[in-house]
């Protein structure tokens, strides 16, 4: 399946229905009266998070949603039938902003979180409303109010506990494939991912946590060299990043060169992302002598001046993975996470409003080896 992580649709909620304009006749009852019933209300345009996706490529082709309109009033002061809501199932981690002024209407993280998008209109009063003393034959009505109109703009954010970070052919895809069931494409050369890939790492039984494999970042991509930066925004719900450097490149580049490289990168992109907790994990170490490469990392540790954790491992022979699973179960289990959808505080437009599966109501229809240096 095709990985997409942007989409633009267009939603519709229903028109309420007319107020009607009806009188009350029947035998034996002479001046029965007004009796017109009020519109329907519109229907409304939800969506709502589920676990069973993980792309956006429905959107590719279904770009317009409409909800029902309400039925409009009848005699003997019947109220016509409401709209239908639709709702619209997006993946977890799915943003929705408005296409005009790109304002934030909510932010779906957890399983079964809702947000209206559009609020179906009122219905019309029927002239049962402006009888009077003096008006005792009103055929005045309100017809019913039109529905909100959007184009919205959707952003994926995968939700993953931990981001792979490095130049291409760094070995992050070989690295996800050996640690998870995830199998990426992998070759001899650069540029072998396209899209992100997402792997569950599991260490226990109930230990376990979810790793993301973005395209390699190379030097220029702020400025749009490579594939740019257009899959960072995947890594900012992460709370643990791995930078992945190779410690024997083909071209030849320096780790440490490779490194202030992608911390430069980071920042152009964002300075939040930039300041996340980052391990360094040099990769490949299989390649060299074991006294070599301890000797190289040595020296790239001592030219960065690094003090965060780091590792020395290979993900093709399996050389320093278990180790270096267990100190991330350990750091994500010190510093847990709760995600929340968008308070209400926060600058959102009035109209969005996200609710739980309970909250919300009406009827639907689905439109190497570990070095000194590790975690303390």
């Amino acid at each position: 399946m095709k990985f997409v992580d942007e989409a633009t649709i267009q939603v519709s909620a229903g028109k309420g229905g007319d107020g009607s304009a009806s009188f009350r006749r029947e035998k034996y009852v002479p001046f029965g009266g007004p009796d017109g019933g009020d519109g329907g209300r519109g229907g409304s345009v939800w969506m709502e998070a589920i676990s069973g996706l993980n792309t956006l490529v429905d959107f590719r082709h279904a770009r317009q949603f409409r909800a029902e309109s309400g039925q409009s009033g009848r005699g003997r002061q019947m109220t016509g039938r409401g709209g239908a809501d639709i709702c619209i199932e997006v993946p977890l981690g799915t943003q929705v902003f408005t296409q005009d002024d790109g304002q934030l209407l909510g932010d779906l993280i957890n399983e079964g979180d809702r947000l209206c998008v559009a609020e179906g209109g009122a219905g019309g009063l029927g002239n049962l409303h402006f009888k009077s003393s003096t008006n005792r034959a009103p055929r005045q009505t309100v017809p019913g109010k039109p529905g909100e109109q959007r184009q919205l703009r959707l952003e994926l954010k995968l939700l993953a506990d931990v981001g792979l970070l490095g130049f291409p052919n760094a070995g992050k895809s070989t690295l996800i494939s050996a640690v998870s069931s995830a199998r990426p494409k992998i070759a001899d050369y650069p540029f072998t991912t396209l899209y992100p890939n997402l792997g569950v790492v599991s260490i226990a039984a109930d230990q376990s946590f979810v790793i993301a494999d973005i395209p390699g970042v190379i030097s220029g991509a702020a400025d749009g060299a490579g594939l740019g930066l257009q899959f960072l925004r995947h890594l900012q719900r992460t709370r643990l990043l791995l930078h992945l450097v190779d410690m024997q490149p083909l071209d030849e580049t320096e780790p440490v060169a490779s490194v202030r490289a992608i911390e430069h990168e980071l920042r152009s992109y964002d300075a939040e992302l930039a300041s996340k907790p980052r391990w360094l994990v040099l990769n490949k170490c299989d390649l060299m002598p074991t006294g070599e490469a301890e000797q190289l990392a040595a020296e790239v540790l001592d030219q960065l001046q690094w003090q965060d954790p780091w590792f020395m491992i290979s993900a093709v022979s399996g050389q320093g993975l278990k180790p270096l699973m267990h100190a991330i179960m350990q750091h994500l289990q010190a510093h847990p996470v709760r995600r929340d959808p968008v308070d209400d505080d926060d600058d959102v437009l009035p109209e969005a409003e996200i609710q739980s599966p309970e909250q919300s109501g009406g009827s639907e229809q689905s439109g190497g080896s570990e070095q000194s240096g590790g975690p303390e």
